[in-house]
């Protein structure tokens, strides 16, 4: 019973993923308020990306390369989760 809500969970986030694409082309909250009061260029930029841009690389399709990045970041944060949540069990019903 309680793996269906995994399921069910994975599923939607998935489906979000794929359709992440559509989503409004306007930048998020904090970006915005970065740009109007003009610090946004002032950033550190980070050490490393794991998926640049929301584009996974080498794909050409814009489209293609967002839905990819959306996957594959959602497969690897649900693997954390879910191993998490598997340790956590494990360890209160020790």
């Amino acid at each position: 019973m309680k793996s269906k809500w995994w399921i069910i969970g994975l599923s939607a986030a998935l489906l979000l993923a794929v359709l992440s694409p559509i989503a409004s082309a306007f930048p998020d909250g904090l970006e915005m308020v970065a740009e109007d009061l003009e610090f946004v260029d002032k950033a550190i930029a980070p050490s490393f990306k794991v998926i640049p841009d929301y584009a996974f690389p080498g794909i050409d399709n814009g489209t293609a390369a967002t839905i990819v990045a959306g996957i594959i970041g959602t497969l690897l944060l649900f693997g954390i989760v879910f191993g998490l949540a598997s340790m956590l069990k494990s360890k209160h019903e020790a």
